[in-house]
């Protein structure tokens, strides 16, 4: 017998180091060649991790949260004599789907593929939270013994928490999601009349919430964010809207007019279609739109990209939208699909409240965010009218974009949704 050490390999995309998500063995554990033996994480995408040989586990480098170097010792094996593992170079690991989840019923701003609908819902839900899925029942629950004792602490049954992971395999994080939904915890009762103590529970923030988090605290820290505010009559684009809808059997949206909309107005505002490169004083403005969709997903909140979003028809437009969500949600989006917009537009949807304020996608400046659809009163040609009226929340970078711009900017897309037939109308040559 020998001992082989396995160390951490190239995952692609420049990575140099990589954070553990969760351990799927445990030293004593028997291993076969390409069994996923952990997932790790890194800037832009979870992996599952194969082991490189079969035999028994020794030892494990670090806990979930840890970070570890392209390089550095991941596991050690306990193999027969004779085997000869590959210890030629490392090869890239290919990012695949580390957690297994069905797809919820699609909400409109994350653009589901087309689908009949009887009862329209204009709004776009890019940020609504999708519910984690019912395990199905098994004679023994899959989770890690970290989770066990957490929940044998936490007076949980784990029969009851639905698992997010491979085959239903309870994470921690699931866990906590059920204990802050109101899963029964453990408390201590003195008596008639005494206060019931409830143990406090620690989460340690790792993986996608953790990357989410630096990042935000990243672009709130760098950028001097200011929003500006403005409310859309959306009366006539939600007649076209419906009318499209019907014709075509299939459910509409009204992200995609939206994304239409800043579309055609951002040649006349280049600077607000850049990235800032800190690192060399750089604000590069480019030709072309790399859309980003913000889009609610069972991992977090992610932001694919629809790729040269300006070069498509509005037909390709919702197809691309839907698409690029939808693998977003189902964890099937690649690195890539996952980085490079250029600005980003945000959706409540059917949450969309009032006003938001929305955190700019670093190291863009500008970030277009929409709030719901609601029918009011309003004043028209000296008469009160129930129209269908919509606000546009939107954030942009003050050290780049001046109030009058950002103001200009917002108004020529309220012109357009609010005539949307200009919405298909190509620009006048030499304007």
């Amino acid at each position: 017998m020998s001992e082989f050490i396995f160390k951490l390999p190239d995952l692609g995309e420049g990575t140099v180091e990589a954070e553990i998500v969760e351990w799927h063995v445990k030293p004593g554990d028997d291993v076969v060649e390409g069994q996923t033996i952990a997932d790790v994480m890194t800037d832009k995408a979870n992996v599952e991790v194969p082991a490189p040989v079969s035999g028994c586990v020794l030892r494990v480098s670090g806990e979930p949260g840890d970070v570890v170097a392209v390089g550095g010792e991941l596991i050690a094996f306990e193999i027969g004599k004779g085997v000869k593992p590959d210890t030629g170079p490392m090869k890239p690991i290919e990012p695949v789907r580390s957690e297994v989840s069905q797809p919820t019923e699609p909400d409109e701003s994350e653009a589901s593929p087309p689908a009949k609908e009887p009862e329209p819902q204009p709004e776009a839900e890019a940020e609504t939270s999708a519910p984690a899925n019912p395990r199905t029942k098994r004679a023994r629950v899959l989770t890690s013994p970290a989770v066990r004792k957490r929940a044998l602490e936490a007076g949980i049954d784990l029969a009851s928490v639905a698992g997010t992971g491979s085959n239903g395999r309870i994470l921690l994080q699931d866990l906590d999601q059920h204990i802050e939904k109101g899963g029964s915890v453990k408390a201590e009762d003195s008596g008639p009349g005494s206060r019931k103590s409830l143990s406090a529970q620690d989460t340690r923030i790792i993986g996608i919430r953790r990357v989410i988090a630096e990042r935000l605290s990243q672009s709130k820290r760098e950028i001097p964010h200011f929003a500006y505010v403005e409310e859309v009559d959306v009366t006539a684009l939600e007649d076209l809207r419906l009318h499209l809808q019907s014709s075509h059997d299939m459910k509409l949206s009204i992200l995609p007019f939206i994304a239409l909309a800043l579309l055609r107005t951002l040649p006349e505002f280049p600077q607000c279609n850049a990235h800032y490169l800190a690192d060399t004083g750089v604000l590069r403005s480019y030709p072309d739109v790399q859309l980003g969709v913000a889009t609610q997903t069972p991992d977090g909140l992610k932001v694919p990209v629809v790729a040269n979003a300006d070069d498509l028809s509005f037909w390709a437009l919702v197809d691309a939208i839907a698409a690029v969500a939808l693998r977003a949600r189902e964890g099937l989006a690649k690195p890539a699909e996952l980085s490079g917009s250029t600005i980003t537009l945000t959706s409540l949807g059917k949450l969309g409240g009032v006003v938001s304020t929305p955190i700019i996608n670093y190291p863009e400046v500008a970030i277009i965010g929409v709030n719901k659809v609601m029918q009011r009163p309003m004043v028209v040609n000296d008469t009160v009218q129930v129209r269908s009226m919509m606000n546009l929340s939107s954030s942009f970078d003050h050290r780049f974009v001046d109030g009058f711009d950002a103001a200009s900017m917002i108004q020529a897309i309220k012109a357009r949704l609010e005539h949307p037939a200009t919405l298909f109308i190509p620009a006048r040559p030499g304007s």
